[in-house]
């Protein structure tokens, strides 16, 4: 097409050119000075190539365009994540967020977005000694990002450090530059705007992220009318994972309320004591309904107290505790 444009280009300057007088300037050609038909000929033919050649620089500009657009469509849509494949990611920097709880910024290539849909997690894998055959002995564990499902570049880890836990172990003593593996995504419950009015949700420790995904998701939206209260427990004040930024959008968003709770409060602390109360979840989330969900994601023993854990093959299992002695049904919760 190029190579077309520049012989088609060529041909009108050459027309125009033996037209011209050889004092003449370089402007377009005054008509009125060649009366003669076969001047007003020459004109006539250069002006139907110009025209000509206009259309195949449109048409090729057009295809610039499309192919850029197309080029950029792919770009846009090329994932870091792979479902079946464990891919290495490099650590960039580690941020503390308590005392036992850090934030890790692993990144990728920036034409690549990290390929979540909400709500959805990811697995980590580390080798982590050998097995009694010698074989290598993988630890693999899942955790949902706080960083959007879509960022490019980068996804950020909130894990807690605990003595015993192999895996944010592994993932504490990773250096910047060190890599983790991982693939996914795993998901969980696929969220659409609007598709409950009422959204409730019952958090312990890290197992904010999965809501946080949630909750951004929501308050991004201006199109989501989607009311959500969260009820958020943690061991004192100090612990409670991400504060600043539930408040903030607790601020910014008439439509989000948070309370939290810790067991063992401080003297100046002006939030919930203890356990979560049959008493908080009825003052705190939505009334049992077909328009309201409850979301529940903590450690073992929170959700024994406030759904029931999820089944042995990791599906929802039966509901039991606090919400099912309010009347919330099996099909108004989902376990993380």
């Amino acid at each position: 097409m190029a190579t077309l444009l520049r012989r088609s280009w060529r041909g009108v300057q050459q027309s125009f050119m033996i037209m011209r007088p050889n004092n003449a300037s370089h402007t377009l050609v005054d008509s009125s000075r060649y009366a003669s038909s076969s001047h007003k000929s020459a004109i006539f033919t250069s002006v139907g190539a110009l025209c000509s050649t206009a259309a195949l620089l449109a048409a090729w500009q057009s295809q610039v365009v499309s192919d850029e657009a197309h080029s950029q469509a792919e770009v846009s849509h090329k994932s870091a994540l792979k479902p079946n494949e464990w891919i290495s990611f490099k650590l960039a920097e580690t941020i503390k967020v308590s005392a036992n709880t850090n934030i890790y910024r692993f990144t990728f290539s920036d034409n690549e977005k990290l390929g979540l849909e909400v709500a959805s997690c990811l697995l980590t894998r580390a080798q982590i000694g050998h097995k009694s055959d010698g074989k290598p002995n993988y630890v693999i564990r899942p955790y949902t990002p706080i960083s959007p499902p879509d960022s490019r570049g980068y996804f950020d880890l909130m894990v807690k450090i605990y003595p015993q836990g192999k895996m944010s172990s592994h993932i504490g003593s990773l250096k910047p530059g060190d890599t983790l593996e991982v693939k996914g995504p795993i998901s969980k419950i696929l969220y659409k705007p609007n598709m409950k009015k009422n959204i409730g949700m019952i958090a312990g420790g890290t197992g904010i992220t999965p809501m946080l995904q949630i909750i951004d998701a929501i308050v991004n939206n201006k199109d989501d009318l989607t009311k959500v209260s969260l009820i958020y427990a943690n061991i004192s004040p100090e612990d409670i994972l991400l504060k600043e930024k539930l408040d903030v959008l607790a601020a910014k968003n008439p439509n989000f309320k948070v309370y939290y709770t810790v067991d063992k409060p401080t003297s100046d602390w002006n939030g919930g004591s203890g356990y979560i109360t049959k008493d908080m979840v009825l003052k705190g989330m939505p009334t049992p309904s077909d328009d309201t969900l409850i979301l529940v994601c903590g450690p073992p023993g929170m959700m024994n107290h406030i759904s029931g854990d999820k089944a042995p093959d990791k599906t929802q299992g039966e509901l039991s505790g606090l919400l099912k002695e309010i009347g919330y049904s099996k099909d108004m919760v989902y376990k993380f």
